[in-house]
């Protein structure tokens, strides 16, 4: 079993720095780049659950949902990782997100 604390830590940080952010912080980038992450980790997490299955899209619930659908995705995806380089990519991911949202 792969270790994804540092996954689960870097969405759930993420994730409370979009909720801490003022909405004119998340007009600007903060909410889509969190939906655009968590609709990446979506993707990945059923296509690795069910390979043979298209992908359903995670709708977009608002700006104020971003950082409840970030969590929620990144923790789905924590469970069906199986490898340290999927992690650490995945946390790349989320770093990189963060650093575009200025959150």
């Amino acid at each position: 079993m792969v270790d994804t604390t540092s996954l689960t830590r870097a969405v759930d940080h993420f994730a409370d720095r979009l909720r801490a952010a003022p909405q004119s912080r998340l007009q600007r980038a903060g909410a889509a780049e969190a939906l655009a992450l968590a609709r990446e980790f979506a993707r990945r997490a059923q296509l690795l659950e069910d390979p043979a299955a298209e992908p359903r899209e995670m709708p977009d619930a608002g700006m104020f949902a971003a950082a409840d659908q970030i969590t929620v995705a990144g923790h789905d995806l924590a469970l069906v990782l199986t490898g340290e380089a999927e992690v650490e990519e995945a946390v790349r991911l989320v770093e990189e997100a963060q650093k575009r949202a200025g959150v």
